[in-house]
C-alpha cells in the first residue's frame, strides 16, 4: 500500500482570518492550515485538496474561470495555479521572493496574476500564469501594500490598497514588453485633524531632549485611511475609509470625490458613525459592511447618496464577496462564521458556516463514535463528529493549556494556565456542562494523562510536584496525593495492559534550572488497580508512599519519551535518533526504590530537522511522531521503521503542535502550533501492524462495563457553580483569619494566602495548620501574652529614649545661593560664540538643565527649612495662646486671640482626611468589625470588673482629689466672708470681742485686694509678655519670608533666562537635524534617481531598438502589400484585359463586418453591478468567415475557369491578411512610439529633477552651514544702560540688526574724539606759517614749469635724429648690466612658466588618452558583439539584397540614377563652394598683414613723414 492509501484525509476544520474567494458560482474556497477546503454553498459538501508546497500563503481565485492560485509558506516560495473542479496544475511560477507572499491576485480578461512580496524587496510582480512566465515587476513598489485586485473592465490597470496608501497601478506595453507605472491617489485630508504645535516645556530630567524636540516639530495633517476598495462598472474605485468616508476615485485623472462626508451636516445619520469595513457591488447597489453588525445597501444618484435597504447581522463581518453570476453575496467574519444572501430569492441571511477561528491547543479522540474534542487558545472548548461537523461549544472564559479524554466515561479534563483542572460532561452534545474543577498549582497545567481503563488521572507543571486524582467519578474526581519528582516534567505516559493489573507510569524529569526542554531522568512508578490502601497510602500532607519507584538515568538527554509493554521510545535530539529502553525484569520485582541505567536497545535515525513527539497508539503498535516540520511519521513498534508520513502542517507555522490517537488506533488527529486547524486522518494499516481483535474485544468489553456503572453517575453530577464551594471554604478561611487576627505579630494573618486562591496542597497544609492550632491553642495563648508584655517594654523604653531635640533651624537649609551656582555652573558650560557643533549645543543643553535643576532644588531646600520653622512657629503661637486664655480666664477678659493654621494649599493632604464629624450616616460594620468591637468591648469590661474594686484607687481619689499634687489656690477667687454677727446686729450691739474680729476681717479685706491687685498686674504682665512674644516671633518670621521671596524672585529670573536659552538652543538643534535628516533624505532621493537614470537609459535604449525593428517589421509588410497589389495584374497577364479588370475590382472588394457597439454605461449609477460578456471574435477570422461568401463560384466572371478562380482567391485573402497584419501592426506600432515618447519624457524629467535635488542640496548645506556659523546668542542687559538709534521698533523694524558695544568701549571712542579735538587746534595754530611758505612754493614751481617747457622742446630735437632701437635702448639705459641681469631673469621665468605650462599640457593629454583608451576599450566590447551579429547581419542583409534585386523594377533603377546625378550635382556644388571661400580666405588673410602694418608704424616711416 502506498502513503497515501495507508493515510487518508478524514476531515479537516479551522478557518483563516484571511480572504474567501469564489471558484464557480456556488463553491468558494479558503485555506486551512496547509490545506484548501472547497465549500459548496447549496449542498454543504466540503471538499479538502492538500497544497503540493509547505502550507497555503496568500489565496486567489476567479470564478469566472474556474482556477485558483496560492503561494506556499515557505522560504523562496512558489505559486502554484489549479483549476476547478479538476484540481489540475496548470502551472508552478517561480520568482526571486524570499520570505512570502502578501497578496495575490488573478484578471479577468487576459492570463494574468498579479503578487505583492514581503520583505525585504517588497516587490509587485506580473505574471502569464499559462505560460509560467514573469512579464514585469516592480521592486519597492508593495512596501505597505494588503490587497491587489485587477479591474474586471480593464486587466491593464492593478489596484493597491495600502494601510495608509492607494496606488493604481497602469500597465503599459510596448510589443513583448511590460511596464508597471504607479499613479498615487491624493487622499483627503481629515478636517480638524492637524496636531497643534505645543509649547517647549523644561524638565527635571537633564538626559531628556526628546520632549523639548518633539514640541517643535512641525504640525503633521491626517488624511483618511483606505481600509476597503472595489472597482465600478466605469473602471472607478470606490474607496471606504475607516473614518467613515467613502471616497469615488478617478483612475486616469486621480481625483477624487467624496460621496459621504461623516462630518457634513446633511449626513446620512446611519451613516455618521459607520466605519466601512467592506464594499462591493451588488444587487443595483453598493453593499456596505461595517464593523457594526450592520449592512446597508447604498444607492447612488447623481451626487445623491441613499440607503435602500438595511440588514442587522448576528454579528459583525470582515469581508463580502460576490459570486460570479452576481446572485450570490458572501459575508464572513474572522470569528469562523460565512453568511450568504440571495436577494434574488429572499432578502434573509443564511449561516452556513460556523466553526469559530483562533489557533488550536490540543484535540482528542473519544468514545468509539472517533468524536473529537478540540481546545483552543481562546478557552473554547468544541466537539466535532466523525465527518468534521462542529457538534457543539463550550466557552470557558479562562486561559487553557491541554485537554484529555477519560475511556471511562464521556467527560474531558482540561489544564489551565491558572493551575486548575475543569472536567467538562460531554453526555449531551447540544449542552456541554462543567461539573467540577480542582485547583492545584498556581501555575500552567503542563501535562495530563488517564491511563487506558480511566482510573487515574495523572498531572503535571512547572513544579516537582505530579498529583494523581481518581477518574472515577463516582469518587468526584478526588485528588489521591503528589510525588515528588527529580525535576521538570517533559513528557508523561501510563501503561496497563490487562485489566486487573497495576497501572505503570513514566515520566521524563528535567533539571529544573536548565531550560532546556531535555532530560536525562526517567521516573517509573506503579499505581495499585484498587486505589488507596495496604502499602499505597497518604502521609498527612498529601504525598503517596508508593511502594515501587523505580528511576533510571539515560546517557544522552531526551526531548521526548513515551511508555510502552516493558519498553520505552525516547528521541534524542542530539544524537537525531529514536530510540527504544528496554526495562530489565529484574528490576521491578524489588520493592525499594532502585536507580539504574538505561541504554537503548535499538537506535534509528530521524531524518527530519528540528525536535519531535512521541505517541504511542493505544494497542501499542504504531508510534508516531511529530515535529516542527508538520509531519506526521507512522513506525510500527516492532522495528522503528519509517512506514508511513503525511504532511500535516505548515513547517513556517510551527508544524504540529499535538497528536491524539482514537481509542482503535484507526484514527489520529492533529493540531497545528499556529496555522489554526486541526486534521483528522484515517490510518489504513496493514493487519500485521494493527492489535488482534481479540484483545480489542476483551478492553472494550472492560471499559463498557465500568462505563454502565460510571456514566450514569457523571450525568448526575450539576452544574459547577464557583462562587458556593468557594464560599463555604472562605467562611471556614475567615473564622481562621479571624482567630488569628487576635496574635499579637501581625504577620501570622499572612501565612496563608486567601482561600479564593489557595491550591488543594495549600488547603491541605491550612487544615494541618488548624489541628495543630487547636492541639498547641493553650500554650499559644501563653506565648502571645509574655510577646504583649515584652513588647509593652520595649514600647516604654522607645518612649523614654526618643525626646524631641531642639536646635537651631536655619533660615535657608542650603547656604549655597545663585551667585555660587552660576559660578559652579561656569565652569562646565560653553561660551555662546564657541558652540558651532549639534553635540556642543545638545551637551549644553544638559549642563543647563542640570543648572535650573540646582537652582531648584536650592531653593526647595530653603522653602523646606522655612516650612518647618513654620510649624514650629504656629506650634509656639498655640502654645502660647493656650497660656494666654489661661490668664484671660482668670482676669474674666473676652478676646478673640490670633490662632495661626495651614491652609489646604499648604496641607493638601487634608482634602483625603475624611473626619468622623463629616459622616452624617450611620457607620457600616462588616460582620468581622462587629465582631472586633464586641471583642474589645468584653475585654473593657473584663478590665474595669477587674479594677473595680481597687482599693488603692478609691482612697487616692478621697484623699487628693485622684491626683498626687495640689495646686495653688486661685487668689482671684478666694473671698473672705464677713463675721455672722455683721449680718444679724447692729454695729451698736457689738461687743468689744466682736469689734476685733470686724476689724481683723476688714483688715483680711484691704490684704487681699492689695493682693488681688498685685497678682492681677503680674498676670497682665505675663499675658504682654506673651503677646510680644508672638509678635516678635511672627516679624521674625515674615522678614525670612520676605528674604525668601525675594530669592524665589531672583531664581525665576534665573530659570527663565535659562530657560530661553534651552528653547534657543534645541530649536537650532531642531533645525540642523532636520536640515541633516533632509540632505540625507535628497541623498538617499538622488542616488536612487541616478539609478533609476542609468537603468532608464538602458532600457531606453533597448525600447529605441525594440521600436525601431518593429517599425521595420512594419515596412516590410506595408512593401509587400503594396507589392502584392502591383503584381496582380503580372499574376493574370495571361487573362484577357477586361477579365484581369474585372478580377481587379473584385480584389478590391470587401465584405461587409458587423461591428460591435460600445457598451453603453448608465453614469447616473455608478454602483451598477459589473456583468462581463463573453470575447468577442478578432477581425481576421470575421473578415475570413464574411470573405467564404465572396469566395463561392457563384461569384466567378464569366469566361473564367475554377482553376484561375481558386487562385485568384488565394491571392485575394492573401491580401486580406497583409491588411489585417498592417492594422493590427499599424495601432501596435502607434502604441509603441507612444510608449517610447513617454519613456523618452519620463527621462528628461528624471534629468530635471536630478538637477533640482542637486540644486536642493547645495543651497541646504550653505543653508546649514550658515546656521551653524551664525548661532543666536543671548545677552542679560541691565535696565537703564541700553543706547540704541531713534529706529521705530516695530514689526517691520524687528529684525533691525544692532551692533552691540559694552560702555567701556563708548567711553574709550569718546576720549579719542576729545583728543584728535585738541590735535586739530594745534594744526590750526601751524597752517598759518605753512600757508606762506605754500605761496613761495608756487613760485618756484612755475619757474620750474617754464624750464621744463624748454627741456620739452630740446627733448623734441633729439627725438628727430635717426637711431635703431638698439641704440635707443643703449642710451636709455643707465646700467646696462643691470639691465642684461633683468632679460636673463624674465626669460628664466619663461623657461619655468612654459616647463610648469608643459607639464600641465602632458597631465592633461594624459587624461584625455586615459579617457580615449576608456572609449576604445567600450568600442571593442560593442565592436567585438556586433562582430560576433556580423554574419547573421550580413546573411540578412544577403537575404534582403537578393530579395530587393529579384524584386526590383526599372522604376527603381531609375529612382537609382536619379539619385547618383543628384549626389554628383551635390559633389560639384560642394567643390565650387570650397573654392570661392579658399579665395576668400586668402584675401582676408592679405588684408590682415596690411592691417598689421598700418598699426605698428616704424620711425623710419616717421622720418620720410
Amino acid at each position: 500500500m502506498s502513503e497515501g492509501e495507508i493515510l487518508e484525509i478524514s476531515w479537516i476544520q479551522g478557518f483563516p482570518r484571511d480572504n474567501v474567494e469564489f471558484v464557480d458560482n456556488d463553491t468558494v474556497c479558503y485555506a486551512c492550515g496547509s490545506h484548501i477546503c472547497f465549500l459548496n454553498l447549496k449542498t454543504k459538501k466540503r471538499r479538502v485538496f492538500q497544497s503540493p508546497g509547505n502550507g497555503v500563503g496568500a489565496l486567489t481565485a476567479n470564478g469566472r474561470s474556474g482556477t485558483f492560485a496560492f503561494s506556499e509558506k515557505e522560504l523562496d516560495p512558489s505559486i502554484f495555479v489549479y483549476n476547478f473542479p479538476q484540481l489540475e496544475l496548470k502551472n508552478e511560477l517561480k520568482g526571486n521572493t524570499q520570505l512570502d507572499y502578501t497578496s495575490l491576485t488573478l484578471s479577468d480578461g487576459e492570463p494574468f496574476l498579479a503578487s505583492c512580496s514581503s520583505i525585504p524587496d517588497f516587490s509587485i510582480t506580473l505574471w502569464n500564469w499559462e505560460k509560467a512566465e514573469l512579464i514585469c515587476t516592480r521592486p519597492q513598489g508593495g512596501r505597505d501594500v494588503i490587497y491587489l485586485e485587477f479591474n474586471p473592465m480593464n486587466c491593464l490597470q492593478l489596484c493597491a490598497l495600502g494601510t495608509t496608501t492607494l496606488t493604481v497601478w497602469n500597465i503599459e506595453r510596448c510589443g513583448s514588453i511590460h511596464l508597471l507605472k504607479p499613479s498615487a491617489v491624493q487622499l483627503p485630508e481629515i478636517p480638524d485633524a492637524s496636531s497643534e504645535k505645543p509649547t517647549p516645556t523644561s524638565t527635571k530630567d537633564p538626559n531628556c531632549i526628546s520632549q523639548i524636540l518633539a514640541a517643535l516639530t512641525e504640525p503633521t495633517v491626517a488624511t483618511v485611511t483606505p481600509s476597503t476598495v472595489c472597482w465600478t462598472v466605469t473602471s472607478q474605485l470606490c474607496v471606504g475609509c475607516a473614518e467613515g468616508y467613502l471616497l469615488l476615485v478617478d483612475p486616469q485623472s486621480l481625483s477624487v470625490s467624496v460621496l459621504v462626508d461623516p462630518t457634513a451636516a446633511d449626513a446620512i445619520p446611519e451613516l455618521k458613525n459607520f466605519y466601512f469595513q467592506s464594499v462591493v457591488l451588488y444587487s443595483n447597489g453598493l453593499v456596505a459592511v461595517g464593523k457594526e453588525s450592520v449592512m446597508h445597501c447604498l444607492e447612488a444618484k447623481g451626487t445623491q447618496i441613499s440607503i435602500t435597504q438595511t440588514w442587522q447581522l448576528e454579528r459583525s463581518v470582515t469581508t463580502a464577496v460576490v459570486s460570479p453570476n452576481n446572485s450570490t453575496l458572501l459575508l464572513s467574519a474572522n470569528t469562523g462564521k460565512l453568511y450568504v444572501l440571495n436577494a434574488e430569492k429572499s432578502d434573509q441571511i443564511e449561516k452556513i458556516l460556523d466553526v469559530l477561528s483562533g489557533n488550536f491547543l490540543n484535540a482528542a479522540l473519544h468514545s468509539d463514535k472517533n468524536i473529537c474534542v478540540s481546545l483552543r487558545d481562546s478557552g473554547v472548548l468544541q466537539l466535532w463528529s466523525s465527518n468534521g461537523t462542529c457538534l457543539a461549544s463550550l466557552p470557558l472564559e479562562t486561559d487553557v493549556t491541554n485537554i484529555t479524554c477519560c475511556p471511562l466515561a464521556h467527560y474531558a479534563a482540561v489544564g489551565t494556565a491558572s493551575g486548575k483542572i475543569l472536567f467538562i460532561d460531554l453526555n449531551f452534545q447540544k449542552q456541554l456542562r462543567l461539573v467540577h474543577e480542582v485547583y492545584l498549582y498556581h501555575t500552567a497545567v503542563d501535562h495530563l494523562a488517564f491511563d487506558q481503563e480511566g482510573r487515574y488521572l495523572l498531572c503535571s507543571g512547572l513544579d516537582s510536584h505530579l498529583y494523581v486524582l481518581d477518574g472515577r467519578p463516582s469518587s468526584k474526581f478526588s485528588v489521591l496525593g503528589y510525588i515528588e519528582v527529580p525535576g521538570r516534567i517533559l513528557s508523561l505516559s501510563t501503561q496497563c495492559v490487562n485489566r486487573g493489573e497495576d497501572v505503570k507510569a513514566l515520566a521524563l524529569c528535567g533539571s529544573q534550572e536548565d531550560k532546556k526542554d531535555e532530560g536525562s531522568w526517567l521516573l517509573m512508578f506503579f499505581l495499585p488497580f484498587k486505589g488507596i490502601g495496604g502499602s499505597f497510602s497518604v502521609d498527612r500532607t498529601g504525598c503517596l508512599n508508593i511502594p515501587k519507584v523505580f528511576k533510571f538515568k539515560v546517557q544522552v538527554p531526551l526531548t521526548s519519551c513515551i511508555l510502552g509493554v516493558g519498553e520505552a521510545f525516547g528521541y534524542c535530539h542530539r544524537k537525531k535518533s529514536l530510540q527504544r529502553f528496554q526495562f530489565p525484569e529484574d528490576t521491578f520485582g524489588l520493592s525499594s526504590k532502585k536507580r539504574a541505567h538505561l541504554n537503548p536497545k535499538n537506535e534509528v535515525a530521524f531524518q527530519l530537522p528540528g525536535r519531535a513527539t512521541l505517541l504511542l497508539s493505544p494497542d501499542c503498535m504504531l508510534l508516531a511522531s511529530v515535529g516542527r516540520q508538520g509531519i506526521l511519521q507512522l513506525r510500527p513498534t516492532s522495528s522503528m521503521e519509517l512506514y508511513c508520513e503525511l504532511r500535516c502542517h505548515s513547517r513556517r507555522l510551527g508544524g504540529i503542535r499535538s497528536v491524539s490517537f482514537s481509542t482503535d488506533s484507526h484514527m489520529v488527529v492533529t493540531t497545528g502550533l499556529d496555522d489554526g486547524s486541526v486534521l483528522c486522518t484515517n490510518i489504513r494499516a496493514e493487519a500485521e501492524y494493527m492489535s488482534p481483535i481479540q484483545r480489542r474485544l476483551i478492553r472494550a468489553q472492560s471499559l463498557k462495563t465500568s462505563f454502565i456503572s460510571e456514566n450514569p453517575i457523571l450525568i448526575k453530577f450539576p452544574v459547577w457553580d464557583q462562587e458556593t464551594p468557594v464560599t463555604d471554604e472562605q467562611t471556614e478561611e475567615t473564622k481562621f483569619g479571624r482567630a488569628a487576627s487576635i496574635d499579637v505579630i501581625e504577620e501570622d494573618e499572612h501565612n496563608f494566602p486567601p482561600a479564593s486562591t489557595s491550591t488543594w496542597l495549600e488547603k491541605r497544609h491550612e487544615e494541618i495548620v488548624k489541628e495543630d492550632e487547636i492541639k498547641y491553642a493553650d500554650v499559644k495563648k501563653r506565648l502571645r501574652e509574655e510577646m504583649a508584655d515584652l513588647r509593652k517594654s520595649l514600647i516604654g523604653l522607645k518612649k523614654n529614649n526618643s525626646e524631641p531635640e531642639e536646635g537651631h533651624v536655619a533660615e535657608s537649609a542650603d547656604n549655597v545661593g545663585l551667585p555660587a551656582l552660576l559660578a559652579h555652573a561656569n565652569v562646565y558650560l560653553y561660551d555662546q560664540f564657541s558652540m558651532q557643533t549639534v553635540e556642543q549645543r545638545i551637551n549644553q543643553i544638559i549642563l543647563l538643565q542640570d543648572l535650573i535643576y540646582d537652582i531648584k532644588m536650592a531653593f526647595n531646600s530653603d522653602f523646606e527649612a522655612l516650612f518647618k520653622r513654620k510649624l514650629k512657629e504656629i506650634k509656639f503661637v498655640v502654645d502660647v495662646n493656650k497660656n494666654i486664655r489661661d490668664i484671660m480666664l482668670e482676669l474674666d477678659i473676652q478676646q478673640t486671640l490670633w490662632e495661626p493654621s495651614l491652609t489646604d494649599m499648604e496641607w493638601p493632604e487634608r482634602l483625603f482626611i475624611v473626619e468622623d464629624s463629616e459622616i452624617e450616616v450611620e457607620k457600616y460594620l462588616t460582620p468581622e468589625q462587629k465582631a472586633e468591637e464586641e471583642r474589645l468591648r468584653l475585654e473593657k469590661e473584663a478590665c474595669l470588673a477587674a479594677h473595680k474594686d481597687d482599693s488603692r484607687q478609691r482612697a487616692l481619689n478621697d484623699m487628693m482629689g485622684g491626683v498626687l499634687e495640689v495646686k495653688k489656690v486661685d487668689i482671684l477667687k478666694v473671698e473672705i466672708f464677713p463675721p455672722e454677727f455683721s449680718l444679724t446686729k447692729p454695729p451698736i450691739q457689738w461687743s468689744e470681742e466682736e469689734k476685733k474680729v470686724y476689724k481683723e476681717y476688714e483688715k483680711n479685706i484691704k490684704d487681699l485686694i492689695e493682693e488681688k491687685e498685685k497678682y492681677k498686674r503680674g498676670l497682665e504682665f505675663e499675658m504682654k509678655k506673651l503677646q510680644e512674644s508672638i509678635k516678635e516671633s511672627t516679624e521674625k518670621f515674615d522678614e525670612s519670608l520676605t528674604k525668601l521671596f525675594e530669592k524665589k524672585l531672583k531664581f525665576t529670573a534665573a530659570i527663565y533666562q535659562e530657560e530661553l536659552k534651552i528653547s534657543y538652543l534645541a530649536e537650532s538643534v531642531h533645525m540642523v537635524e532636520a536640515m541633516n535628516r533632509q540632505e540625507s533624505e535628497l541623498k538617499l532621493k538622488l542616488e536612487q534617481l541616478l539609478a533609476q537614470k542609468v537603468n532608464t537609459e538602458k532600457d531606453l535604449s533597448g525600447y529605441k531598438d525594440t521600436v525601431e525593428q518593429f517599425q521595420f517589421d512594419y515596412e516590410n509588410i506595408l512593401a509587400e502589400d503594396k507589392n502584392l497589389d502591383k503584381e496582380f495584374r503580372k499574376e493574370f497577364a495571361d487573362l484577357p484585359k477586361f477579365l484581369t479588370d474585372q478580377l481587379y475590382k473584385q480584389f478590391k472588394r470587401r465584405p461587409r463586418v458587423q461591428r460591435l457597439r460600445a457598451m453603453s454605461i448608465d453614469g447616473s449609477n455608478v454602483f451598477k453591478p459589473i456583468r462581463l460578456s463573453t470575447p468577442t471574435p478578432d477581425g481576421l477570422s470575421q473578415i475570413l468567415a464574411a470573405m467564404e461568401e465572396l469566395d463561392a463560384p457563384d461569384n466567378m466572371p464569366k469566361g473564367l475557369t475554377l482553376p484561375v478562380w481558386e487562385r485568384f482567391c488565394v491571392v485575394r485573402n492573401t491580401k486580406i491578411e497583409y491588411e489585417q497584419k498592417i492594422k493590427v501592426k499599424g495601432l501596435e506600432l502607434a502604441e509603441m512610439q507612444a510608449f517610447l515618447e513617454r519613456r523618452i519624457n519620463e527621462d528628461n524629467v528624471a534629468q530635471e529633477e536630478i538637477k533640482q535635488h542637486f540644486e536642493e542640496l547645495r543651497s541646504l548645506r550653505n543653508r546649514r552651514n550658515k546656521y551653524l556659523m551664525d548661532p543666536v546668542i543671548q545677552v542679560v542687559l541691565p535696565q537703564g544702560q541700553v543706547e540704541t538709534s531713534t529706529i521705530d521698533l516695530t514689526a517691520e523694524t524687528a529684525e533691525t540688526d544692532f551692533i552691540l558695544l559694552h560702555k567701556k568701549v563708548v567711553d574709550d571712542v569718546k576720549e579719542k574724539i576729545r583728543k584728535v579735538a585738541e590735535q586739530k587746534i594745534t594744526y590750526m595754530e601751524a597752517h598759518g606759517a605753512v600757508r606762506k611758505e605754500i605761496i613761495q612754493l608756487e613760485w618756484e614751481h612755475r619757474v620750474l614749469d617754464k624750464k621744463i617747457e624748454d627741456l620739452h622742446e630740446k627733448k623734441k630735437e633729439i627725438k628727430m635724429l635717426r637711431l635703431s632701437k638698439e641704440d635707443m635702448e643703449v642710451l636709455s639705459m643707465k646700467d646696462p648690466k643691470a639691465h642684461e641681469l633683468e632679460k636673463i631673469s624674465k626669460l628664466e621665468k619663461s623657461i619655468a612658466f612654459m616647463k610648469q605650462t608643459h607639464k600641465r599640457a602632458i597631465h592633461r593629454r594624459m587624461k584625455k588618452v586615459k579617457q580615449i583608451n576608456k572609449k576604445i576599450s567600450m568600442i571593442a566590447d560593442k565592436s567585438a558583439s556586433i562582430q560576433k551579429e556580423l554574419p547573421e547581419m550580413q546573411a540578412s542583409v544577403a537575404e534582403l539584397r537578393h530579395i530587393y534585386e529579384a524584386s526590383a523594377t526599372e522604376a527603381n533603377e531609375a529612382a537609382e540614377r536619379e539619385d547618383r546625378y543628384q549626389e554628383i550635382v551635390k559633389r560639384r556644388n560642394l567643390r565650387d563652394l570650397a573654392r570661392a571661400k579658399s579665395d576668400e580666405l586668402d584675401q582676408l588673410r592679405k588684408e590682415v598683414e596690411r592691417l598689421e602694418r598700418r598699426n605698428f608704424p616704424s620711425l623710419d616711416q616717421l622720418k620720410y613723414n
